[in-house]
């Protein structure tokens, strides 16, 4: 382990030299390239520093163990090695984690889509719902959000919204939102008081770049049309609402949330070149069962992963047997201790992996 950490610092290193270079300055694209390595690396090395830091304090305090010292003198360098022991033993075990794999899409930005399933009205309130938890959650981090593209409902729902969050790790977090989460509560409509079940979907893309998918023109059939709102009225006489459909993949992307076609059309491809990236990357994983099952939220997006229960306040989260009563905080955002406990279980089961 020690010698690879001595390679990625020595690899920091390198790369610090390479960013100060005036020909890399003056390549946009190896200065981007250099510059998100470095950042991927910053966090690994400064532990790995830290650690070398800890291990030489304790070195020469076990040697003055080895000195003539009198009782008060002994009685602090012995206190002082457990604590730079323990010490050294913490930073140790987050290098573990920091040297696990990682996934290569955690620093991305996300593309979101939110839909009401089963249920009707009450699923689609629901789905803005978890718009409102997320959004809030998002600017919790510091994140920004755009909507691109949503289809409200008179009761003040969402059919579907599509958004982006804009924010370093956005999906390293996000991604364990994937699936279908239901709700359980008596809906405003219900004069009866019976507790009714319904469902949203959420699927997490991450934002692909055009050098990551490579999407040729010939292969998307564009449609324009008269963008409407709810109930099929008119709202633009203007042909501005955009669908892209990508034909190799079957892949169809339709926006009309903009009044300029342009602006529809470059949305539309933000959305479009996402899922052709998700779809791809899902087929590679697909050839990795064994990897997938492992991997923490990463299943099939029609699998229930969550539960919000109103009557008895409560979040549950399937997929590691973890149950909140903390619901109101939750739709407000407060979503850390769910997502860090998946983060830990995740990195539990890489660790049991790299030991078998």
């Amino acid at each position: 382990m020690f010698d690879r950490l001595q390679s990625l610092e020595d690899r920091y290193d390198r790369l610090n030299e390479l960013l100060s270079d005036p020909d890399i300055i003056s390549d946009t694209k190896r200065l981007r390239e250099y510059s998100k390595e470095q950042s991927g690396l910053e966090d690994t090395v400064q532990a790995y520093r830290e650690y070398k830091e800890v291990s030489e304090q304790l070195k020469d305090a076990k040697a003055m163990m080895e000195d003539k010292l009198d009782d008060e003198m002994y009685a602090m360098v012995k206190e002082e090695i457990s604590e730079l022991s323990s010490q050294s033993q913490e930073i140790e075990e987050r290098l573990h984690i920091l040297l696990l794999p990682k996934d290569p899409n955690d620093d991305k930005n996300v593309i979101v889509e939110i839909r009401g399933a089963a249920g009707g009205d009450e699923a689609q309130l629901f789905a803005g719902d978890l718009y409102k938890m997320y959004h809030r959650f998002a600017e919790a981090q510091g994140w920004k959000i755009e909507v691109m593209e949503a289809t409200t409902t008179e009761l003040g729902g969402y059919k579907e919204i599509i958004f982006m969050v804009n924010g370093t790790g956005a999906y390293s977090k996000l991604k364990y939102e994937n699936g279908a989460h239901r709700v359980q509560r008596v809906p405003s409509t219900e004069s009866g008081g019976r507790i009714h079940t319904s469902t949203a979907t959420v699927a997490v893309l991450p934002e692909a770049e055009e050098v990551e998918v490579e999407i040729h023109e010939k292969d998307i059939r564009v449609d324009t049309f008269a963008s409407s709102g709810p109930g099929g009225q008119s709202v633009n006489t203007t042909m501005s609402a955009v669908r892209l459909t990508h034909v190799p993949t079957s892949t169809v992307v339709s926006m009309q949330d903009e009044k300029s076609q342009i602006k529809n059309k470059e949305k539309a491809m933000k959305i479009l070149r996402a899922r052709v990236f998700d779809k791809i990357n899902r087929e590679i994983q697909a050839e990795y069962d064994e990897t997938r099952k492992t991997a923490v939220g990463t299943g099939d997006r029609s699998e229930r992963i969550r539960t919000y229960n109103f009557p008895q306040s409560r979040v549950t989260d399937h997929r590691i047997g973890l149950t909140l009563q903390k619901l109101e905080q939750i739709l407000q955002g407060k979503l850390d201790e769910i997502i860090d406990t998946l983060i830990m279980e995740e990195q539990s089961e890489l660790m049991q992996r790299a030991e078998d």
